[in-house]
């Protein structure tokens, strides 16, 4: 059974609730979900300013391909695997997009 359109709402979910998130520290920096679902990739950015510095950060970077779910890029201490496990994502279904493959079975 193809997974797809239930690990698409998962991913969905969990990064609206991480985009929800107040950030007291830099009020003008605001998070922004970028959903593609015809291409199944899923990003959370944060843009704005702060200090007079122009901020453009990727936190969280997904994707699904092959009925699994890539995590491209992870720029949080979040541990998004672990929560997309506990949300009913397979464990097997989950990459480590940014860990060389031969490194993936240590993590």
């Amino acid at each position: 059974m193809d997974n797809t359109l239930k690990y698409q709402q998962i991913i969905i979910d969990l990064l609206q609730e991480y985009a929800s998130i107040k950030k007291t520290l830099t009020p003008d920096v605001k998070a922004h979900l970028i959903v593609d679902k015809e291409n199944q990739q899923f990003q959370l950015v944060s843009i704005g300013w702060h200090n007079h510095k122009y901020i453009y950060l990727v936190a969280f970077h997904l994707a699904i391909t092959a009925g699994k779910v890539w995590i491209h890029q992870n720029n949080t201490d979040a541990l998004i695997a672990d929560e997309l496990e506990a949300r009913g994502i397979a464990k097997i279904d989950i990459i480590l997009g940014f860990v060389p493959e031969r490194a993936r079975s240590l993590v």
